[in-house]
């Protein structure tokens, strides 16, 4: 399966790295585009800081580029968190997209897109700040209403980056479940 991965609002920092050899050690071919242009940062202020000066516009925009050599091939989107978001925006924008692999994060969905068949998993925590309870449900029903397959999984008392070991946010056990779920995920496309 071919892989867009997209980092978090930290930047793609070790774990993003890291997360991509696992993907690949399962035979996946994975591109981690760097939107921040080599910047990383270590708190979640510092890292919407720089976002937002770049802003959703030209983030998408440097997604796109690049994501556009390979987009022919049916990747599958997948990020973390603010990757995450990127990553929706760019699969249902997407017709050959094959899949669409959210972790710890999701985004607006237009009230005309379109996914038919769109196999989509999400890997949040219960709770999440940054994705509450009412949110989820409301993008779970407006992305149900593109076509697309939806599968969510929550995973208690972790925190929003839970897969990520180098932050506190890290749970082991959360994040072996997610990564041994969204294995058989991408195995299963």
């Amino acid at each position: 399966m071919d892989i867009m991965l997209f980092h978090s609002i930290y930047g793609l920092r070790p774990a993003v790295r890291q997360a991509a050899d696992r993907l690949r050690a399962a035979g996946h071919e994975v591109w981690t585009p760097d939107l921040f242009d080599g910047r990383t940062f270590t708190t979640v202020e510092e890292g919407m800081e720089f976002n937002d000066g770049i802003g959703r516009e030209e983030l998408l925009k440097r997604a796109v580029l690049a994501a556009a050599p390979y987009s022919g091939r049916g990747l599958v989107y997948a990020g973390f968190s603010l990757g995450a978001s990127v990553a929706q925006t760019l699969a249902l924008g997407d017709e050959k997209a094959r899949g669409l692999l959210l972790l710890h994060g999701t985004s607006d969905i237009a009230p005309n897109a379109s996914a038919p068949d769109l196999a989509v998993q999400l890997h949040v925590a219960e709770p999440d700040a940054f994705e509450t309870d009412d949110w989820l449900s409301a993008w779970y029903l407006q992305m149900g209403r593109t076509g697309a397959d939806v599968e969510v999984y929550r995973y208690p008392g972790a925190g929003h980056l839970y897969t990520d070991p180098d932050l506190p946010d890290h749970d082991a056990e959360a994040a072996e479940a997610t990564w041994r779920v969204a294995l058989g995920f991408l195995d299963s496309l």
